[in-house]
């Protein structure tokens, strides 16, 4: 049986969860509040049922699930509300701004007994989605090094992204989804460090971009790179292991992976590059290296909802754990502070 959801919030993320509620087979859209009537018009024209308030959208009794998509640092209080008003939730990313104000929401989520999720939609990427397939395999062995980047050239948008009290700035808007996606693969691993540096070349008050380095105990590195200035963009997923190498230059296509057969080669020839010759970086051939594609994962994004409703009936486990929510803040805490002080972050998985 579908469950009933509502959605606080019709900007943008707010408009999506509603077009995947009115096409799903597992929720029905009810309706929407947004604080701005311009939103709440669009909605109308739309053909959706608009509330008078967020408090009535939390008190209707047919309601069964709460969306929250609305600025980050309104996001703990309505979350505490819906909840203690007996409903399950579901709140956009970042989940907020610090780690104690999840903790609240957290206690709040215990107390109520209901499911409380944060969107981390992005596990459903294709592309994150085949490098994981890759690094799960073990086909190229342990891991060394994998760089994670998004790159744009249009700054950031100029609504409440850009301003520091709403929690704006690329750490905590692409940066919860990349970090996301890399713990994901680095699961049991302690991290050992995390050192973050910011850029601010469109916008003085939050960051238009980061980079930000998780060093592991276990030795492995994860590397995430988010720019907003950067008209020719890297590749989105680079990836050294022990006997090979994985790279996506874009989300749209394959994997293309490099598996060492032989290190040694019986006779290297140089190669001219530049003004000189070199058999250091004289490329590879087949007799030493295997080249192939990973076709594209299948994945349905819409799977996010499938697996919540059927955790909030006991069928299924959350794939969003609150413990994995807060490890992704916890790292964003850091990262601020290491761009702070200039020096990497000593990490307590503990805490």
């Amino acid at each position: 049986m579908k469950k009933n959801l509502a959605v606080i919030g019709y900007g943008g993320q707010g408009a999506w969860h509603c077009k995947q509620a009115l096409s799903s087979d597992v929720v029905n859209l009810v309706g929407i509040y947004d604080i701005r009537e311009i939103r709440r018009e669009a909605a109308k024209k739309d053909g959706i049922f608009v509330y008078d308030s967020n408090e009535a959208l939390i008190n209707d009794e047919k309601v069964d699930i709460v969306v929250i998509a609305i600025p980050n640092d309104d996001h703990a209080q309505w979350v505490i509300k819906a909840l203690e008003a007996g409903k399950n939730v579901i709140c956009e990313k970042p989940v907020e701004m610090s780690v104690a104000a999840l903790d609240k929401m957290l206690d709040a989520a215990d107390k109520s007994g209901k499911l409380f999720s944060v969107h981390q939609n992005r596990r459903w990427d294709v592309d994150f989605l085949a490098m994981k397939q890759i690094a799960n395999s073990f086909d190229l062995g342990k891991i060394i090094n994998i760089e994670s980047r998004v790159h744009g050239s249009r700054g950031i948008p100029s609504d409440w992204r850009c301003e520091k009290a709403h929690g704006g700035g690329m750490i905590l808007d692409w940066g919860v989804h990349l970090i996301d996606q890399l713990l994901q693969i680095f699961k049991t691993e302690e991290i050992d460090t995390v050192y973050c540096e910011t850029t601010h070349i469109t916008n003085k008050e939050v960051d238009d971009g980061f980079k930000l380095t998780m060093r592991f105990k276990t030795g492995e590195r994860a590397y995430v790179e988010v720019g907003t200035y950067n008209f020719i963009a890297l590749p989105r997923f680079y990836m050294q292991c022990e006997k090979g190498t994985a790279l996506i230059r874009d989300w749209r296509e394959k994997a293309q992976v490099a598996k060492l057969k032989a290190w040694n080669e019986k006779e290297v020839l140089p190669v001219q590059t530049a003004a000189g010759i070199t058999k250091t970086m004289a490329p590879r051939d087949e007799i030493t290296i295997d080249s192939y594609e990973i076709e594209r994962p299948v994945s349905d994004v819409h799977d996010y909802y499938r697996n919540y409703v059927a955790a909030i009936d006991g069928k299924e486990e959350s794939l969003i754990k609150h413990s994995e929510v807060r490890r992704v803040m916890k790292v964003m805490e850091a990262a601020f502070e290491s761009d702070k002080t200039g020096v990497p972050v000593k990490f307590d998985e503990t805490k």
